[in-house]
């Protein structure tokens, strides 16, 4: 049975279409078949001309459905955009990261041939994201609903004028203020725009949902970490005749009339992405955010095999 691994990329970027290029001849000649979207395959070959490898084209040759896993050559951006692409499917994304921070991704461009080399050997497991469902309402009418991996950001139509906000966790209100947006966001959002927004980072393995303020204009409008059972509720208030404008991930926008209300709660369809190495969280945080730990000592292990943790004044 042909093993076929999607190949996604930012074509708007030279590094990232010598990356898939690179990635499609590994996987061709490891005997696997790459497959792409049309419209990626066409942005190399106007740049590159045609793949070295023989490349299947996703929705002409092969569905989704006959896909094992993506591989994402980007940032975390890129790795957005491909999750929305298999939103309906189990097709699991591994992201190598060509952009900055890159969060979501799972090794570097410099790993690529070993990254080829994971996926043939099928070293990998599979890890399951927490989503959330976002639906939008207009007094009794759902105007719309979609989902977001990392967050859904409320934000100001106008960028001279706040939108008036009153803040609902399961059916009760918490407080109203003027503020520039807020930002509800799951564990992996925590360290993309609700980070940036004051919020706390929240470990994947930990199951919350988060509400965080920005620029809020009064004297309590601190970040939120609630039940990931919980609702929460978002109502842009009319008194000011403000609008807002909803984002998903930075790629779907709902705009939001005064009056509107934005609700989230926890997606029962989450995101899948492949883990080659069982990197704690903590370390990942540490390299990406390049977070100063001189001094550290760490643990003692003794001849006994007793641990003790040293205090850094021994």
């Amino acid at each position: 049975m042909t093993r076929r691994i999607l190949v996604l990329a930012h074509t708007g970027r030279h590094d990232a279409m010598a990356a898939a290029q690179e990635a499609c001849t590994r996987l061709h000649e490891a005997g696997l078949s790459p497959v792409m979207r049309s419209e990626e395959l066409a942005d190399i070959q106007a740049e590159y001309g045609l793949l070295t490898a023989p490349t299947e084209t996703l929705g002409t040759d092969v569905t989704l459905a006959e896909v094992e896993l993506g591989m994402i050559l980007g940032g975390d951006g890129t790795i957005l955009r491909a999750a929305e692409l298999v939103r309906d499917t189990d097709v699991p994304l591994l992201g190598v990261n060509l952009g900055h921070v890159g969060f979501l991704a799972e090794s570097e461009r410099a790993d690529l041939a070993e990254t080829v080399r994971w996926v043939v050997d099928r070293d990998y497991t599979v890890e399951e994201r927490m989503a959330i469902d976002v639906q939008v309402w207009r007094g009794d009418e759902l105007v719309a609903q979609t989902w977001a991996l990392n967050e859904a950001a409320i934000e100001k139509a106008n960028r001279e004028r706040m939108i008036e906000v009153v803040l609902e966790v399961d059916g009760r209100p918490i407080s109203s203020f003027g503020c520039d947006g807020v930002v509800l966001a799951t564990p992996t959002g925590s360290t993309a725009y609700a980070f940036s927004s004051g919020g706390p980072v929240v470990w994947p393995e930990v199951e919350a949902l988060l509400m965080a303020p920005i620029s809020a204009h009064a004297l309590f409008a601190k970040p939120l970490v609630v039940a990931p059972t919980s609702v929460l509720a978002v109502e842009i208030l009319t008194r000011t005749n403000a609008a807002g404008v909803l984002w998903c991930d930075g790629r779907r926008s709902v705009d939001l009339p005064p009056g509107a209300r934005v609700e989230v709660r926890r997606s029962e369809v989450p995101v899948r992405l492949a883990r080659t190495a069982q990197t704690p969280f903590s370390e990942r945080l540490v390299r990406k955010f390049e977070l100063p730990t001189q001094g550290w000592r760490g643990p003692v292990t003794h001849p006994q095999g007793i641990t003790r943790e040293v205090p850094h004044g021994d």
